[in-house]
């Protein structure tokens, strides 16, 4: 069985599956480090995981029909939505990090859900934050993990345009060429 050509892979199942499982697996990991290692997250960590939450709940709903163009289109949507979130809390978590200086920046004790969706507060034990955005209390291969997050949500990112551009090259190409009346 050969694969499809990249242009062809957001109408089949396996591309939101791979996408879902690989989103559904940091969620896991984060909860790891949460309950297992005792690494209390920060409220840019919240909100990375919200997002990383976004990104997996997406790419399951697109999975039952990929074909369906309003679920790929919801799919898109919700992938580079989700991607750029995490990118962007992530870099601001590094930027906390390594250049804020602590005595004048600090980040909120609680993460600020809008009123009509207090994730927080529905489900503490997945969106409650307990630590302080300046700890770095992991690191692998000298990074530590918001430098993780925000190379992981930047292939995710990337990965999202480049295939949500080949696709949409692919089936708006036909429609651009001189001479079509369509």
């Amino acid at each position: 069985m050969s694969l499809p050509p990249l242009s062809r892979w957001p109408e089949y199942r396996f591309a939101w599956l791979i996408l879902a499982a690989s989103a559904t697996s940091f969620v896991l990991i984060a909860l790891y480090f949460q309950y297992v290692m005792y690494l209390e997250p920060c409220v840019q960590c919240i909100y990375q995981r919200t997002a990383m939450i976004g990104l997996a709940l997406v790419a399951w709903i697109v999975a039952i029909n990929p074909r369906a163009v309003a679920l790929r289109v919801f799919g898109f949507a919700g992938w580079l939505t989700a991607a750029g979130a995490g990118l962007a809390s992530a870099h601001h978590h590094v930027w906390l990090q390594t250049r804020a200086n602590p005595l004048f920046v600090m980040c909120s004790p609680y993460p600020e859900f809008p009123d009509w969706l207090p994730l927080d507060v529905w489900m503490p034990s997945l969106f409650a934050a307990g630590g302080l955005c300046t700890d770095n209390t992991w690191s692998f291969m000298g990074l530590v993990m918001s430098e993780w997050m925000r190379i992981i949500f930047a292939i995710y990112l990337l990965v999202g345009i480049v295939i949500g551009g080949i696709y949409g090259w692919k089936k708006l190409s036909p429609l651009l060429r001189p001479g079509n009346n369509h």
